[in-house]
């Protein structure tokens, strides 16, 4: 049994995908619902040997163990503050994943008509090359500073700024003349991430909004692959729930979830779910097709 009444289809992992792999083949429209699962695949670890290569002095000073612990750390100065954040916001946003999970899930859906929810604010969904257009960020953009108060709907794009922090920095510490702060009203800059009602929701991400709303509107009754792919139970009100009651609401419609220990759906439909309890990379690779020229005939 899964959370909230949910079914465990009984179908091993390999029947799992290759029942995926025709959900995709038949799918006319592909709804990617994806979260930190996703980018923890794609090798974007926040604890463990990535987080001691660039993390192990604020680890040995403030005695924490992962970069969520560090980013949650009340630290004594801005300057520490944002010596940490910066090192974060370079390895999580502007770093290159390991593994290329996401050009493999791009290869996927590139000729589908397809549009992304993601709670990841990592951006490796540009980066792997998928369509802006055809993305909406929900949670925010460690590419981007607001104002903390904020005083605007406005957002900040912050590489420059980073790449400085990063190489001015000594001693956990960045220079005072570098904390960035609002052009408007002089407070300090935060990131746009949202953990309170000081999200801002700036003109881009209410493009992205209503481009994700009309997408919806417009492909309602066609045969929809609804796949979730590393999406847990923080914020299921975001992407699970919904993919669930549209899937529901649509009798053309497949929902497939890719989790690690979390894969289940309810029982309304259960009879059209792929529910995939595993590594999200491992199963992208088994739907990727053939390549004939691989096979040597002797």
């Amino acid at each position: 049994m899964g959370k909230n009444g949910g079914v465990r289809p009984a179908a091993g992992p390999a029947a799992q995908a290759e029942a995926l792999r025709r959900a995709l083949d038949a799918a006319e429209v592909v709804v990617v619902g994806a979260g930190a699962g996703l980018s923890t695949s794609a090798g974007f670890t926040y604890g463990g040997a990535r987080f001691k290569r660039y993390f192990s002095d604020f680890e040995a000073e403030y005695g924490f163990h992962d970069m969520y612990a560090g980013g949650f750390y009340p630290y004594d100065a801005p300057e520490t503050y944002w010596a940490y954040w910066s090192r974060y916001i370079y390895c999580n946003r502007y770093m290159e994943p390991p593994r290329p999970v996401y050009a493999d899930l791009l290869a996927l859906v590139r000729d589908k008509d397809y549009f992304v929810l993601t709670t990841n604010v990592d951006h490796c969904f540009q980066k792997a090359g998928f369509d802006k257009a055809r993305l909406f960020y929900t949670q925010g953009d460690y590419g981007l500073f607001q104002c903390s108060g904020p005083c605007c709907s406005e957002t900040f794009e912050n590489e420059a700024a980073v790449r400085e922090m990063l190489r001015q920095q000594a001693g956990m510490r960045i220079p005072s003349s570098l904390l960035p702060v609002c052009p408007h009203c002089g407070r300090p800059l935060t990131m746009n991430l949202r953990a309170d009602d000081r999200f801002v929701e700036d003109a881009g991400w209410r493009r992205a909004a209503a481009r994700y709303a009309h997408f919806l509107r417009t492909r309602k009754g066609r045969r929809t692959l609804f796949l979730e792919l590393g999406v847990g139970y923080n914020t299921p009100g975001i992407v699970k729930y919904p993919f669930w009651q549209m899937a529901y609401e649509n009798p053309e419609a497949v929902y497939a979830c890719v989790n690690r220990g979390q894969a289940g759906a309810p029982r309304e439909i259960a009879d059209r779910s792929i529910c995939i309890d595993g590594d999200i990379g491992e199963t992208l690779q088994k739907l990727k097709p053939q390549d004939p020229a691989r096979f040597v005939f002797s």
